[in-house]
């Protein structure tokens, strides 16, 4: 069984960019288990499910088959052979995201595919409860944060260069923060620091300096 470094935070705080360039350093597969929440809100819409209706989202959500690969050094998604790009990445997906996320049965259908990716090797995970929920045994848990004004910043930025941005700073802002008060106050495994795990503030850190301080505060046999 792989080994697993888990990493939480809200959206923005770079999770992402952390958890690419640790797995990178240590040859471990990154997990992006927010793709996951994504693939699941783009299908819904496809497929005209109200993802209002928590009942309508939960009996859809069995049906949706998810392929994962270990490809390039991450695990990648398929759905039906299909990869889904950036297509979940657009503010459609966002606005509906945290509604689909929300509902219990989601939550398990998705912590249980997560936790079977341990069959593929050592992981970086990331998510918003991947140290609470998912993987709260591991030894090396992570909750990395930043202002929000440092996250819609970055997120814009991101947005820009991935040339899907058509929003103010102020509102992917008002979005993020739309977004935290959904994640830290649902009922089914709400964003929260674990008991244990080594807050990380990067508001005023480069990417390079939080990555050293992920890798510092790993144990000590797996930074080799």
């Amino acid at each position: 069984m792989g080994r697993v470094i888990a990493i939480d935070g809200p959206s923005g705080a770079g999770k992402s960019s952390v958890s690419k360039l640790v797995g990178k350093r240590l040859g471990f597969l990154h997990v992006d288990s927010g793709a996951l929440y994504r693939i699941m809100t783009w299908q819904c819409l496809e497929n005209g499910v109200d993802t209002s209706d928590p009942a309508a989202v939960a009996a859809f959500a069995k049906t949706v088959a998810v392929e994962c690969r270990a490809e390039g050094g991450a695990i990648a998604y398929f759905v039906k052979g299909e990869a889904p790009g950036e297509r979940i990445r657009m503010p459609e997906i966002n606005a509906h995201a945290s509604h689909v996320a929300t509902v219990p049965e989601v939550r398990a259908r998705i912590t249980g595919l997560l936790r079977g990716l341990v069959a593929h090797g050592d992981l970086v995970v990331e998510g918003r409860d991947i140290t609470t929920a998912v993987f709260p045994d591991s030894p090396a848990r992570f909750y990395l944060t930043a202002s929000a004004e440092a996250r819609a910043r970055r997120r814009q930025k991101e947005e820009v260069e991935k040339g899907i941005a058509n929003q103010t700073e102020d509102a992917v802002k008002a979005s993020l923060l739309a977004r935290d008060r959904i994640d830290s106050t649902r009922k089914c495994a709400p964003l929260r620091k674990a008991n244990g795990a080594v807050e990380i503030d990067s508001s005023d850190m480069t990417l390079d300096e939080v990555v050293e301080a992920v890798l510092g505060a790993l144990p000590a046999d797996w930074r080799n």
